[in-house]
């Protein structure tokens, strides 16, 4: 494995890889790496000639000071993690002035108000600095494949706008969403839970099961209150949202239809921690 730290030195090994004719996998991270990661990894390895790895806590898609300084960092174990599936992965973990130079600046972007549902509500800006931070990304490694998991739909609906409107060269891997034993779909910040609020964030989980089996046969918003009632009940648990909306435009479903695909995208605070998931009803 090796460790890159500067621009300049992965457009060296890029131009290499180029040269070569051989494909090139991206998977772009924030670090405190968990099992839902190395899927990505693994399924990068299986499918491309060399694979990346960023490890970048990305300051301009936080709204919130306080989240970021708390974001988990842990690069020496995120390391031996990803040494251990293959000794030929490429790491980059860039400092923020290598990235971003002289200030912290963000691209406008025509996400076609893909960036102004669910966590957009909520999250000001957030996906413009998601789209900042991929764009460079791909303009420096120049991926084949990018790979992403299903528990950030939203944001894989962004990044498949950006190659649009960027017109790159790279196919987004969406991956299946990884999950603990009870269920909670497994994230970094899943770290900063307690013990005993890492057990009760099933109900997570078991809400989205309960509106995907209860939807045929009872309306919406009784199923909404039910679930908020019952999170709201658990101490330092509040539901933030919960909605159905539509799978491409992630738009809010008025009246649903057997014959098109919809999601249903749930956040609460854990102790002020921000945990999403979704899922999908055929």
């Amino acid at each position: 494995m090796q460790l890159y730290t500067l621009k300049s030195q992965v457009e060296i090994s890029i131009n290499k890889t180029i040269s070569l004719k051989k494909t090139i996998g991206l998977v772009p991270t924030m670090g405190s790496l968990h099992h839902g990661h190395l899927s990505l990894i693994k399924k990068a390895v299986n499918s491309c000639d060399l694979v990346w790895v960023s490890i970048f806590v990305n300051p301009t898609q936080f709204n919130n000071k306080q989240d970021l300084n708390n974001y988990p960092k842990n690069i020496k174990k995120d390391l031996e993690m990803i040494s251990k599936i293959s000794k030929n992965i490429n790491v980059f973990n860039p400092k923020i002035s290598e990235m971003y130079e002289s200030k912290l600046k963000t691209e406008d972007f025509d996400f076609q108000n893909l960036d102004k549902e669910l966590e957009g509500k909520y999250r000001n800006n957030h996906f413009k600095g998601v789209g900042t931070i991929v764009s460079k990304l791909f303009n420096l490694f120049k991926p084949t494949k990018a790979f992403f998991g299903e528990k950030d739909y939203q944001q894989t609906r962004i990044i498949d706008r950006l190659i649009k409107v960027k017109n790159f060269q790279t196919e987004l891997v969406i991956c299946p969403t990884i999950r603990g034993t009870n269920g909670l779909a497994l994230s970094s910040r899943n770290n900063l839970l307690s013990l005993e609020n890492k057990e009760k964030s099933a109900i997570i989980y078991k809400t989205l099961i309960y509106c995907k089996k209860n939807l045929p046969k009872s309306s919406f918003q009784k199923i909404y209150n039910n679930c908020k009632k019952e999170i709201n009940s658990l101490n330092d648990f509040e539901l933030e949202y919960l909605e159905i909306v539509d799978n491409e435009t992630l738009k809010k479903v008025k009246k649903i239809s057997a014959n098109k695909p919809f999601r249903i995208f749930i956040c609460v605070l854990v102790n002020g921690v921000r945990l999403i998931d979704n899922i999908l009803v055929k």
